[in-house]
């Protein structure tokens, strides 16, 4: 017994020296947050299936292509804009500093900024195909586009 709690504070004290040496970023916090964000950037693909299902088949593909290239747009507009007005830190109701994600830090401590950056950006890119599938067949691939980078 006194052996696993003497393994127990050693295996803390490596983790705590490992996220002392990364930065004091938590790895397992980071592994968990980008596997959250991949599971939500399956939502595209999801989104994608169901609207393909749903309209005539010959816009399937149109509809797929409209998807990808949502979620394109979207994470441009995230990183140009987005980002900033969310989490920029001047400006009293929406963040004024930031832009392009210029000096900007994560607000979760132990979390890299990219890696918060990517799950806010799915988040972002999954809220702007939702309206894909009422918009399907029904509205130009240019207009849809600009629609996508201006929401996020």
């Amino acid at each position: 017994m006194v052996s696993l709690v003497a393994a127990a504070s050693e295996m803390v004290s490596t983790l705590a020296e490992v996220a002392q040496s990364t930065g004091g970023y938590d790895g397992l916090s980071t592994l968990w947050v980008l596997l959250a964000a991949i599971l939500v950037f399956f939502m595209q693909a999801g989104f994608g299936m169901v609207e393909a299902g749903l309209i005539r088949s010959k816009n399937a593909a149109n509809v797929l292509m409209k998807n990808l290239m949502d979620f394109c747009f979207a994470a441009l507009g995230y990183f140009a804009f987005g980002y900033a007005i969310m989490y920029g830190t001047d400006g009293a109701f929406v963040g004024t500093a930031g832009w392009f994600m210029f000096g900007v830090e994560s607000p979760v401590e132990g979390l890299p900024v990219e890696v918060f950056w990517l799950f806010q950006a799915v988040f972002a890119g999954t809220a702007a195909t939702i309206v894909s599938g009422a918009m399907a067949e029904r509205m130009r691939f240019v207009a849809y586009l600009t629609y996508s980078f201006l929401l996020t």
